[in-house]
């Protein structure tokens, strides 16, 4: 009975450190974190290395993203979701609820005027130390 128990005990334990763990919430819908893996080949820093007028700045999304005055939340959900010219669609990479919080990350960083985000350019030989694209 002990072996047989010993056996179902390891062979659990084996289990939970072989089979992927789900991700902890905070770290899923943690803003920053989705914008690095998911926004910031194109978008490092809310700027645009495919359409370089069309930032993620306060003053390109006014300017270029339609309904951001009226509802800034739900024109970057609605941009983000179906995507539109250069920008891919995100509806089948990311949940609604990472849209959203990736959502509200773009909007707070737009009114903060992007402040460089160490996750955002460690490790990328093109950014200086200042945070600025070379």
């Amino acid at each position: 009975m002990k072996k047989l128990l010993s056996v179902f005990i390891l062979g659990f334990v084996l289990l939970t450190l072989i089979l992927p763990q789900p991700v902890l919430a905070e770290e899923a819908l943690n803003g920053s974190q989705i914008f690095s893996n998911s926004c910031a080949a194109c978008h490092i820093n809310g700027n645009n290395v495919v359409v370089a007028n069309k930032t993620l700045k306060k003053e390109a999304l006014v300017k270029y993203l339609k309904g951001y005055e009226e509802d800034a939340q739900a024109a970057i959900v609605n941009q983000v979701t179906n995507g539109k010219n250069a920008m891919p669609a995100f509806k089948n990479r990311l949940t609604a609820e990472q849209i959203k919080t990736v959502a509200d990350y773009v909007a707070t960083q737009a009114e903060k005027g992007w402040l460089s985000s160490p996750s955002q350019t460690e490790g990328r030989p093109d950014v200086e130390k200042s945070g600025e694209l070379n």
